[in-house]
């Protein structure tokens, strides 16, 4: 019995292994591929480069002005993500402790605006709300985008785990004379750091690779995110696939990594509360 189980594992074990390789196999050509020339990427792209050509990086450095990109980028996706968070949290939590009609239907409306698809109704939105609002080719103006298009999601997480948090610990702390205020923040929002983590996640990778909206709502050139500035290397009749590889590596790959690894503490801890709860 001690044999099969041995056996089974380690056939389970060497399927795991075989299977994550196979999804690192995009990565590896990504990486393999941004620092050739051109013209090796189109002899072999999955050979090694005969040599390893940094200045692919130096050149993206300045064509897409990098930096002034990613700093877009990065501001898009902080704010947005602190909104979100903020937002849904609490509207989640006050839903919960205030069960009613009112708190159902906007709670069924949050979670039908899921199963909407964006591309089927980002026009008039953009158009009409965006021109009234004055808030098209602006950075706060997407940002206020993403608050819409984000929450739904995030405040159906936010809603299940606010479900689990006992009532018992807020009525103590209004006992002792916390306001509302003082009770979410000091108690309950400290409760959501684990399901909170999980929706920076989901929200971060979201936001940081997302095309379609601020190819819509960003016009000014000064403006492009990471995946607009990126998508210049790859026109209708050209294809710059070495400085291409080399902005998704700068731009997609490395910043995401660093991110997991920032989180992974918090990551880690929040799957182990989530399985216990």
């Amino acid at each position: 019995m001690t044999g099969r189980y041995t056996k089974a594992t380690l056939l389970l074990e060497v399927f795991a292994i075989l299977l994550a390789l196979f999804f690192l196999v995009p990565f590896y050509f990504v990486v393999v591929n941004s620092v050739k020339s051109f013209s090796e990427i189109l002899v072999d792209a999955a050979a090694l480069p005969t040599e390893i050509l940094f200045s692919n990086y130096a050149n993206v450095w300045d064509v897409l002005n990098f930096p002034v990109a990613f700093m877009n980028s990065f501001l898009i996706t902080i704010f947005s993500i602190a909104g979100i968070v903020l937002i849904s949290a609490m509207a989640a939590w006050k839903m919960v402790r205030t069960p009613g009609r009112l708190s159902k239907i906007l709670f069924i409306l949050f979670v039908s605006a899921m199963v909407i698809p964006f591309q089927t109704v980002m026009i008039p939105p953009l158009m009409k709300l965006g021109g009234m609002l004055g808030i098209m080719n602006s950075i706060p103006g997407i940002i206020l985008m993403y608050f819409g298009f984000g929450v739904s999601l995030s405040l159906f997480l936010f809603h299940g785990f606010v479900k689990t948090i006992p009532k018992e610990i807020e009525e103590s702390a209004r006992i002792d004379g916390a306001n509302d205020f003082s009770v979410f923040w000091r108690i309950v929002f400290p409760l959501l750091k684990p399901i909170a983590v999980t929706v920076v996640i989901l929200n971060t990778l979201w936001i940081w690779n997302d095309y379609l909206l601020p190819l819509l709502v960003l016009q000014d050139p000064d403006l492009r995110t990471i995946p607009l500035a990126t998508s210049s290397f790859f026109a209708q009749y050209t294809k710059q696939w070495d400085m291409g590889l080399a902005a998704l590596v700068m731009g997609g790959i490395a910043p995401i990594v660093v991110f997991f690894l920032f989180l992974q503490k918090h990551i880690i801890k929040g799957i182990a509360a989530g399985s216990i709860k």
